[in-house]
């Protein structure tokens, strides 16, 4: 567990970068994608990195005192008073149990403080999948040291699976931001940005003597970003009655940032991440969506001058919170991209996902000790496209649906999905009107309890930026 201030301090430090549905969509691009009809295969860097493991396990510590340290001298949190006896009992297989903590602190406040532990040992010369096991190492050892609660399984999924995610999704992007090449106020203030985005990795470019310095021989991220920036209205209906004549509308804004391709360098693990975020106005949380997919491996399976194919296999998070809905998993998919070079103005593409829930977090109306939501895993399907015709009309949809039967909670089964269309049209170049009608479903199975089947109808109409950084 995680002190509730402690969780604010975290949720806020994240999204002062990173300010639309259940909740990852497939990637759709522009023009630019066609430019290049054959995939690029990765080069392989051949540099030698040097691996400080010393100063990566100090930080690793660091990552697990600060919060502990907080938690129990400044916030004074009952959790945090632990001995030798709950650590005693702790380390005991048989001791582990599902908690019943809040949604956010579970599905977010986790995950962000198990990205932390991945970047003490990715910061300091360490590959992704060495740097994996150190969110579980973290992972573990919080669970088992830091608190005098049990043990739970969620907190150790949502903070190892959830953490590597979040970690390297952080790491790109905080190497990114900072250019070494730049120097001055614009060199400080990225600096700054890229400290926000990975303290670790703010911290150890200060402890290596990187920050403000000058570096022409110092390499900088080469990956593409294109990003979309919506502002509008969005209305919810949380009582299923009829969407138009119920409900009320409210602002809210969306940002959604793809870096890389999926057609470039798709051996290297994230070298493609789309990212979703919104806020806005709601009873629930300002915001609503934060969902992360980054790409673990990819096959190329065909390649021509009007055409091209790529299985990808992923590693997804989401976080969904609103008024009407919310959800929270991990998963890992198998996805296939295909593109369509149809004429000179018209493209079009699709693709296809599924893949098991490793752990989903879904509403229960029906409180389990005082918990409003059960655990259990699943498997999830995902299908979508659209076409694009001279970049300035643009059709696409979506949708989703995922299978979950708990494993923790009242006994029952789950299917839920969101279908979505959306018609957007440029204004002018870069400058959309968008408008995306949709629903989402939450079908409930129970063994003690009345079914229960809810819609949740939505829309949204919003003005978007299309911008590549």
């Amino acid at each position: 567990m995680i002190s509730t201030t402690t969780k604010k301090l975290l949720f806020i430090a994240i999204l002062f970068i990173y300010q639309k549905t259940f909740a990852q969509q497939p990637p759709i691009y522009n023009d630019q994608v066609f430019k290049t009809n054959l995939f690029k295969k990765p080069v392989k860097d051949t540099s030698v990195v040097k691996k400080h493991f010393g100063r990566a396990a100090f930080e690793l510590g660091l990552a697990e005192v600060i919060p502990w340290t907080y938690d129990r001298y400044v916030a004074q949190v009952d959790y945090a008073k632990i001995s030798w006896k709950t650590v005693g009992h702790n380390i005991k297989p048989g001791s582990w149990s599902w908690d019943n903590d809040p949604f956010q602190t579970n599905q977010f406040g986790h995950p962000y403080h198990g990205s932390q532990f991945f970047n003490a040992f990715r910061t300091n010369g360490y590959s992704f999948w060495q740097s994996a096991q150190a969110a579980v190492v973290g992972s573990y050892l919080w669970e088992t040291f830091a608190e005098n609660q049990a043990p739970s399984p969620n907190d150790f999924v949502n903070t190892s699976f959830g953490g590597i995610v979040l970690g390297e999704m952080t790491y790109r992007l905080s190497n990114k931001i900072v250019n070494n090449n730049s120097r001055g106020f614009k060199r400080q203030v990225s600096e700054v940005m890229g400290f926000i985005v990975s303290p670790m990795n703010g911290l150890n470019r200060i402890l290596d003597g990187k920050w403000g310095k000058v570096s022409g021989l110092a390499k900088r991220d080469s990956s593409k970003i294109s990003a979309e920036f919506d502002i509008g209205l969005r209305k919810f209906n949380a009582d299923e009655s009829n969407l138009i004549t119920s409900g009320r509308f409210g602002w809210y804004g969306h940002a959604r940032f793809i870096y890389g391709t999926p057609y470039e360098d798709y051996d290297t693990p994230f070298s493609n991440i789309t990212i979703n975020a919104e806020f806005g106005q709601d009873d629930s949380t300002k915001v609503n969506v934060i969902s992360v997919y980054g790409s673990l491996a990819g096959w190329e399976i065909k390649s021509t001058g009007r055409t091209q194919h790529l299985a990808i296999l992923s590693a997804n998070y989401d976080y969904i919170r609103n008024e009407a809905f919310f959800y929270g998993a991990q998963s890992v998919k198998m996805n296939l991209y295909s593109n369509y070079n149809i004429s000179k103005k018209i493209k079009a593409n699709t693709t296809l996902g599924a893949g098991p829930v490793i752990l989903a977090a879904v509403p229960d109306p029906y409180l389990y000790k005082g918990r409003n939501y059960n655990y259990g895993p699943g498997f999830a399907i995902n299908g979508g496209g659209g076409f694009n015709i001279a970049n300035k009309f643009f059709y696409n949809f979506y949708y989703r649906g995922g299978w979950m039967k708990t494993l923790n909670g009242n006994e029952s089964s789950y299917f839920l999905h969101t279908v979505s269309t959306e018609v957007s049209y440029a204004i002018v170049k870069d400058l959309l009107i968008a408008v995306e009608p949709g629903y989402f479903t939450l079908r409930g199975t129970y063994k003690d309890y009345p079914d229960v089947n809810r819609n949740y109808p939505y829309l949204r109409i919003s003005t978007r930026y299309m911008v590549n950084l």
